[in-house]
């Protein structure tokens, strides 16, 4: 089968490798389309990752060809997507079946191969079953959006709330999309890109709920627009010291921040700032990954859920479609930045699958 190998930092390659055969409850899963996610761009060009070869790429879905031995036979055929964190089962967080938090856990995409290939070795346990009417090029989407969702249940705004978002990468972005879904309405956004704004206005958003953080101050416009009382709910999604700073400064009295961006450098408080969360007793929250119980109430099932009755359209976040030949392309665009994007995606499924 072909695939994308990474053999070191800034040395991935495509070529032809022997398609793996399903073990013991695992099962072989025909790659359709396969996210290109941020986190994939340090992975492969700056930082590396665990062990070498692998094949990157997490988000993906597919239809399963092949079952191993004591995985269920009925899986051959369908449409799947695939939860990429697969936990050891027995830590204390997974007792509880918090298997986003597991201690000892594995990664398809970055701990063992993953999807930027034409087939992708998965744990049965860690698929989940696509209604027809579900896109592959959505489903394949599950994984950014479950994480976004996961970061909107824990913070759990009313409908009521004041909200912002700063960072409108994919996961601010269906942030967005999903706050919207459950009736939140007073969301003041922050971004820094035209592409961003465009986004935003075609989710029905105003110009006026918006904030282009390089041509104004966000913390000021956000005060103005607040009348000077702040949001009750902060998301950042940005991970950086200033935005930290401005979460904190821009939630109102017994506010929550809620961290979701992955850190770019060390945090670090001034003692001003510190001193706001202390006195406005602010609730600041971590999120990481999703939750993935089999249970209809998991982040999984919701997002299905609210997909399922076109109540979230994801693919207009599409803006660029490659062949898995044509991955690199994608990668490079992510990398040099050299034409704007939102989610880019290689796609093997036939126009009328997608």
């Amino acid at each position: 089968m072909k695939a994308w190998v990474l053999h070191g930092i800034d040395d991935i390659r495509l070529e032809e490798v022997e398609k793996p055969q399903p073990g013991e409850r695992e099962v072989l899963v025909e790659v359709k389309a396969a996210g290109i996610c941020g986190s994939d761009i340090p992975r492969i060009y700056q930082n590396g990752t665990y062990s070498y070869p692998l094949i990157p790429g997490h988000e993906f879905s597919g239809m399963v060809a092949e079952t191993g031995t004591l995985a269920d036979p009925s899986w051959k055929g369908k449409r799947v997507g695939v939860f990429p964190l697969i936990p050891c089962g027995k830590c204390a967080p997974c007792r509880k079946k918090k298997y986003e938090m597991c201690r000892s856990y594995s990664y398809l995409g970055s701990r063992q191969d993953g999807g930027f290939a034409e087939y992708a070795l998965v744990p049965e346990d860690n698929l989940i079953c696509l209604p027809e009417h579900v896109s592959y090029e959505a489903a394949a989407m599950l994984e950014p959006m479950a994480v976004a969702v996961h970061s909107m249940r824990r913070a759990a705004p009313a409908a009521g709330d004041r909200v912002a978002v700063c960072g409108l990468g994919t996961i601010g972005l269906l942030l967005m999309m999903f706050l919207r879904e459950a009736g939140v309405r007073d969301i003041s956004v922050i971004g820094n890109k035209e592409p961003q704004r465009q986004s935003i206005l075609e989710m029905g958003f105003t110009e006026e709920s918006y904030c282009d953080c390089r041509q104004q101050d966000a913390g000021e416009w956000l005060m103005k627009r607040t009348g000077g009382e702040g949001v009750d709910v902060f998301f950042e999604c940005v991970g950086r010291n200033e935005t930290l700073i401005q979460a904190v400064q821009g939630v109102s009295p017994a506010g929550k921040v809620m961290l979701v961006g992955n850190p770019y450098s060390d945090m670090a408080l001034e003692k001003n700032v510190y001193w706001k969360i202390l006195r406005n007793q602010l609730t600041v929250l971590g999120t990481w990954n999703s939750s993935f119980t089999h249970e209809p109430e998991d982040d999984w099932h919701y997002v299905l859920e609210k997909l399922s009755k076109k109540l979230v359209m994801p693919e207009g976040l599409i803006t660029h479609r490659n062949s898995l030949d044509g991955l690199e392309e994608g990668l490079h665009i992510m990398r040099d930045k050299s034409e704007d994007y939102v989610k880019v995606m290689a796609v093997q499924a036939s126009p009328s699958e997608r």
